[in-house]
């Protein structure tokens, strides 16, 4: 990250100096959630490209980490499930965006009667190196920040995650990805890598980094669209097509036959049968879709069932399946 960490620095603090309400597509909050009000300052500030928020991760005052505050919107969400002293901790390398942070949070806690400053707590650290003790983490979050690392850095960064995570814990993650190659003068321009323009990965190698580190359930949530870099605009002959994907990552065991990621295909039983038993721990019950990892629908399909539907991906993931 050396090579880009000076500018990625000082975007973000002209960024925490001066609210830049166009530096990222999102910038209205992404739950609406009862008695929670979100300053207006944390909205323009909002640099994500999706959400890390999500209410079923978020059980039990969990002890949850973010790395990359930015004006603290997200903080703020997570610790409306907290609810604990130091119950969320912030971690960013930029001072301005830190102190910036902290004084949304302060205008947050005039807003929510709910809400207490000390629910959260900021340090100042880099993803490669968090200053948080191992295992000590529930859930772990970052929205667009790990597509700005190198490749070498960002499996620092998902390593040190994983470290911190209790077992079975969840890192949350929001970021641009493209299928499309990107080329060398926009992928090496640090400006562009701060801007959440020219770092994405495909999909596939996004995914590979994160179970090379380790974690064994994967879940692919959604994807939607989020840039296009154009010729002309841009160094590039052709159209660049962004998409912005979210991802949980679970820290479970790692299968002796690979990890476990969902991406949104589902299994459908349409026999004479009440039911179907793969006899691998997958039952599918006449005509009712079940969700299935990418490696259980690619077993039930070389099954070559006539009565066995599999769907496509869908790219989007909600729970409630098998592996």
């Amino acid at each position: 990250m050396s090579q880009y960490l000076d500018t990625t620095v000082d975007v973000y603090k002209q960024a925490a100096l001066k609210p830049d309400v166009g530096l990222c597509c999102t910038t209205t909050p992404i739950w609406q959630l009862p008695g929670l009000e979100i300053p207006r300052i944390m909205q323009e500030m909002n640099y994500g490209c999706g959400s890390t928020v999500h209410p079923r991760d978020l059980v039990r005052q969990p002890r949850i980490l973010y790395v990359g505050v930015g004006g603290g919107m997200e903080v703020l969400q997570f610790a409306y499930f907290s609810r604990q002293a130091a119950g969320v901790v912030g971690v960013d390398v930029v001072d301005e965006m830190l102190d910036a942070c902290d004084k949304n949070l302060y205008e947050a806690e005039k807003l929510n009667p709910w809400f207490k400053r000390d629910f959260v707590t900021l340090k100042k650290g880099t993803a490669l190196d968090l200053p948080v003790e191992d295992n000590s983490i529930d859930v772990a979050a970052q929205n667009c920040l790990f597509n700005i690392f190198t490749q070498e850095d960002l499996q620092k960064a998902l390593k040190e995650i994983y470290r911190v995570l209790k077992p079975h814990g969840r890192l949350v993650l929001s970021d641009p990805i493209s299928e499309d190659p990107i080329p060398d003068q926009l992928r090496n321009d640090p400006k562009l890598r701060a801007l959440c323009l020219s770092g994405s990965l495909t999909l596939k190698d996004y995914l590979r980094m994160i179970t090379d580190a380790g974690f064994g359930t994967v879940e692919v949530r959604a994807k939607r669209p989020y840039r296009v870099l154009a010729p002309g605009q841009y160094d590039t002959e052709k159209l660049i097509y962004l998409e912005s994907v979210e991802i949980c990552a679970i820290k479970d065991p790692m299968p002796a036959d690979g990890p476990c990621i969902f991406t949104g295909k589902a299994a459908i039983y349409y026999g004479e049968e009440e039911y179907f038993d793969d006899k691998a721990g997958h039952i599918l019950l006449q005509n009712q879709p079940l969700s299935v990892c990418d490696k259980t629908a690619n077993a039930i399909a070389s099954l070559n069932r006539p009565d066995i539907f599999i769907s496509e991906s869908t790219y989007f993931y909600d729970g409630g399946g098998c592996c």
